[in-house]
């Protein structure tokens, strides 16, 4: 099985040593997204909602631009700064993905990249054959 490392050209630039997706089979393993805008590389005004919102819609993008969607991740893990913002992310997660919900983990962490609300991780089925 090959390996291949996807970086996207909309998404907010990587904060280190990692790809935005690496294809592995018939999978696709997205790292995790935080709220940065990738017009501005800073946060997303507007607290947990705005940060949700953004980090869907960086996912959305590095998904479209690997010629896929939302209803192909079969898995997320959500990483939240505080375990009590879960009902706001989970309100904007829902509809996002709006009908065959992938597999979800949800954690709380001390600490995300800037400080951030909320990070997001993915994996996908890939559309992408070797």
């Amino acid at each position: 099985m090959s390996k291949r490392c996807f970086n996207a050209k909309i998404a907010p630039a990587a904060l280190g040593p990692y790809s935005h997706a690496v294809i592995a089979g018939e999978f696709v393993f997205l790292s995790g997204q935080t709220g940065l805008d990738p017009a501005t590389n800073a946060l997303a005004p507007g607290g947990i909602e705005a940060e949700t919102r953004q980090v869907l819609a960086n996912i959305a993008s590095i998904l479209d631009e690997m010629g896929l969607a939302p209803s192909d991740v079969v898995k997320t893990t959500v990483f939240l700064r505080d375990m009590g913002d879960f009902a706001a992310m989970n309100a904007i997660y829902g509809s996002f993905f709006a009908s065959n919900f992938p597999a979800r983990s949800t954690v709380q962490v001390a600490a995300l990249p800037r400080n951030g609300a909320v990070e997001i991780e993915a994996v996908a089925l890939s559309r992408v054959t070797d």
